[in-house]
């Protein structure tokens, strides 16, 4: 089971109550009026503000919760109260990327998408630095500590009693691009290395080699989908280039991304002993 997220307590809490709206045909409008807020204010709320328990008591009476689900959603509401560790960091990062790092903290597994660089939940400290410290970051040197913190604790879902399952596939440029230099990048590559041979039922990372036909195929894209334990939490995605950084939550984008995820790990990805072979001959020629 993946740890409790309040981000994505929060996000089921709201989607059992708008499906539940949806069955019986409950307007928005009258659910602000019987529970006393303004239209205006229920948005917000379907935004996934947490309830005040007597509100959200009296709205699972109005639409007819069974008692079982009422507990479950009083337990998904205590958790969604609560502050993850991505909370500590408000001022620092977006709204959508506080998000994702809540959402990413409590799935259950991951598919990423890397052309050119080692994706973030693999990255070693002097990578990551590496890269907060490029110019093109446009990150501000009082802040990069915190940055390579926030990249660090990330990490931490890929440990543990119930650690997250993920599947990384990244282009040969990855494992070339000399980021920060040849003593970085050898340092990530045995990074890479050491967490294939750990992790041999949660961790799968495949590359790309620059020879496959079909290598190109997704050009220079970065994109995560990110799936959930609860049967009531669809798929969701992450799509990221130079300028633009979003969740993607609409059914079709992401069943399209997952289908463009599977075509490159089947038909472009070498396969995982092949990928740690090249990844370890890498590092050597360094």
């Amino acid at each position: 089971m993946a740890p409790l997220s309040p981000t994505v307590a929060r996000w089921e809490l709201m989607r059992r109550i708008r499906r539940r709206r949806n069955e019986f045909d409950v307007s928005a409008s009258v659910v602000a009026k019987e529970l006393g807020f303004t239209l205006s204010y229920w948005s917000k709320v379907e935004k996934e503000r947490v309830l005040a328990e007597d509100k959200l008591k009296k709205l699972m009476r109005l639409l007819e919760f069974d008692p079982a689900e009422r507990e479950e959603m009083l337990r998904l509401r205590d958790i969604a109260k609560q502050r993850g560790w991505w909370s500590g960091y408000a001022g620092l990062l977006s709204d959508e990327v506080t998000r994702l790092y809540g959402l990413e903290y409590g799935a259950q597994r991951i598919h990423t998408y890397e052309s050119v660089l080692v994706p973030g939940l693999l990255q070693t400290r002097d990578y990551a630095r590496a890269l907060f410290t490029n110019d093109l970051a446009r990150v501000r040197r009082v802040e990069i500590d915190r940055w390579v913190e926030v990249r660090m604790r990330r990490q931490e879902r890929l440990t543990g009693p119930d650690p997250l399952r993920l599947v990384a596939v990244v282009s040969e440029a990855a494992l070339t691009q000399r980021t920060g230099g040849a003593d970085v990048l050898r340092g990530q590559l045995h990074h890479l290395a050491s967490l294939i041979e750990q992790s041999p039922d949660t961790l799968d990372i495949r590359v790309i080699p620059f020879d496959a036909p079909g290598g190109v195929l997704l050009g220079g894209a970065t994109f995560h989908v990110l799936g959930f334990e609860s049967a009531l939490l669809p798929d969701i995605a992450w799509s990221e280039t130079l300028i633009h950084l979003r969740l993607i939550e609409d059914t079709e984008p992401v069943r399209h991304l997952r289908t463009m995820f599977d075509s490159a790990l089947a038909d472009h990805a070498m396969s995982r002993a092949d990928s740690l072979a090249l990844i370890e001959t890498r590092a050597d020629s360094l």
